[in-house]
C-alpha cells in the first residue's frame, strides 16, 4: 500500500435548483441567486410549507440515451448525468484505463423514489398494482451500481445512507482508496430527489422553513428542502499531472464522529471531534484553515450547534475564519448536499471567491462567526473545511486544499 499517495480533484458535475453543469451553478451561487421557488413535483396543499429547490429544467435524455433512460429512477437519472458531467469536465477517455481502478461512491438519504410511490400504490390498490419494472428501479443500491454500469467501472462499488453527511462519507472512501493504491479513479459525490415522505417528514418536526432558509441569522425559521446531485471525480494527483488536467483542488483527508445522544439534536462536542479528526489526518492546524463550507441548515439549533464546534476548534480565530453555508441558496438536498457543496468548495479554493450566505439580515449573538453576510467575498483560500452532519450524529469533515 502507498499511503503517499496524494488525490486531486479533476472533475466537477452538478445537479442542483440554481443551475446544471458548474459554469452555471458557479454563476448563479457567486452572485448569490436562490434556487427556491414553488414545488410543482407533488401536492404541497396540505402543508405550511409550499417551496423547496427544485431543479426544474432537468431532462436526462440531455445525458443518458433514451433506451437506458427508461431503466432508471429520477436519482439513478441525476447521479449519471452528474457524473457524465464530472467525467467530460476531467477530460478524460477511459477508454484505455484500467476499469478495475475506477471507484463509484455514493451517498444517499432516500434513494430511489420509484420505492416510496410503489408503497403508495400498494396501500391504495394491493400487489396486483406494483409494477414490476418499478421494482427493479427501486433498489437503494442501483444508485451508485447504475453509474457503474454505465461507465463500465469494475473497482469497489459502495453506497453510503448516512443522511446529510452521505456525500462527505463517499467522497472520503474514494479519496482513501486511491490514497493506498487500490484505485487511481473515484467517481464519488451523493444525490437525492424530492421526496413526498421527506417533504412530510420535516413539516411535521417543524424544521421547515415556509419562505426562505437564512443560516445564522438570529430569526432564522427552519431549512427549505431541495434534491440534486454532486459529483467529484477524484485521481491519483501523479496520474493527474502526467496527462495535464486541470486540478480543482487536493483532498488532504477527512474526519468522522459519531454522536449518538439523540436522533436528532447535534452534539458541539461530536462535531468538534470530527473537525479534529479531519485537521489531524491532513497533518495540519486550526491556524492553517481559511474558510468553512458550513453545513449552515438554517435551523435554529443546527446553527448553533455548529457555530459552538467552530468556537471550540478554532478558539481565537473563530472569527477570523470566513464560513459560508449555501442551503441559503440551494436548499438543504440531504444525501447530496456535501457532496455539491464539496464541488463548490473545490471551485471556491481554486478561484479565490468564497460564496455568499444569503437572506442575512439580523446577527445572531450565538452565532457571532463570519457567515460572509449576502455578497461573495475574493479572497485568497490555501485550506478549507467542508461540514457535513446528519441525524443518529453522523458527521464528515473534509479538508480540502488548493492545489499549487
Amino acid at each position: 500500500m502507498d499511503n503517499k499517495r496524494r488525490v486531486a480533484v479533476t472533475g466537477i458535475g452538478i445537479i442542483s435548483s440554481v443551475g446544471i453543469g458548474k459554469e452555471e451553478f458557479w454563476k448563479s451561487i457567486i452572485a448569490g441567486k436562490s434556487g427556491i421557488s414553488e414545488v410543482t413535483g407533488f401536492d404541497t396543499s396540505i402543508f405550511r410549507c409550499h417551496k423547496g429547490g427544485e431543479v426544474k429544467n432537468f431532462n436526462p435524455e440531455d445525458f443518458i440515451p433514451k433506451r437506458k433512460v427508461k431503466f432508471l429512477g429520477r436519482a439513478s437519472q441525476m447521479a449519471v448525468a452528474a457524473s457524465i458531467l464530472a467525467l467530460s469536465d476531467a477530460n478524460l477517455s477511459l477508454k484505455n484505463t484500467s476499469k478495475s481502478k475506477i471507484g463509484v461512491f455514493v451517498g444517499t438519504t432516500n434513494g430511489e423514489r420509484p420505492l416510496e410511490e410503489l408503497i403508495q400504490i400498494w396501500a391504495k390498490g394491493g400487489l396486483k398494482d406494483v409494477d414490476r419494472q418499478r421494482i427493479l428501479q427501486s433498489s437503494v443500491n442501483n444508485i451508485s451500481a447504475n453509474i457503474g454500469l454505465y461507465f463500465k467501472a469494475k473497482g469497489q462499488n459502495c453506497l453510503f445512507p448516512t443522511a446529510c453527511a452521505a456525500a462527505n462519507y463517499a467522497i472520503g472512501y474514494g479519496f482513501d482508496l486511491i490514497k493506498n493504491g487500490e484505485l487511481n479513479y473515484a467517481i464519488a459525490g451523493g444525490v437525492d430527489v424530492f421526496s413526498y415522505l421527506a417533504f412530510t417528514g420535516f413539516q411535521r418536526i417543524y424544521a421547515m422553513s415556509a419562505d426562505k432558509c437564512q443560516p445564522f441569522d438570529k430569526n432564522r425559521k427552519g431549512m427549505m428542502l431541495s434534491e440534486g446531485a454532486g459529483i467529484l471525480f477524484l485521481e491519483d494527483l501523479d496520474l493527474a499531472i502526467k496527462r495535464g488536467a486541470n486540478i480543482y483542488a487536493e483532498i488532504l483527508g477527512y474526519g468522522l464522529s459519531c454522536d449518538a445522544t439523540h436522533p436528532t439534536a447535534p452534539d458541539p462536542d461530536g462535531i468538534a471531534r470530527a473537525m479534529e479528526k479531519a485537521l489531524n489526518e491532513a497533518g495540519i492546524t486550526y491556524k492553517d484553515v481559511d474558510y468553512i463550507n458550513a453545513h449552515g441548515t438554517g435551523t435554529t439549533l443546527n446553527d448553533k450547534v455548529e457555530c459552538l464546534a467552530i468556537k471550540k476548534v478554532f478558539k481565537e480565530r473563530y472569527k477570523e475564519v470566513m464560513v459560508s453555508a449555501l442551503k441559503s441558496m440551494l436548499g438543504h438536498a440531504m444525501g447530496a448536499a456535501s457532496g455539491i457543496e464539496a464541488a463548490a468548495t473545490c471551485m471556491a479554493v481554486k478561484e479565490g471567491i468564497i460564496p455568499p450566505t444569503i437572506n442575512f439580515e439580523t446577527p445572531d449573538p450565538e452565532c457571532d462567526i463570519d457567515c460572509v453576510p449576502n455578497i461573495a467575498r475574493k479572497k485568497e483560500i490555501n485550506i478549507a473545511l467542508k461540514n457535513g452532519f446528519a441525524f443518529g450524529g453522523n458527521n464528515a469533515i473534509l479538508v480540502i486544499k488548493k492545489y499549487a
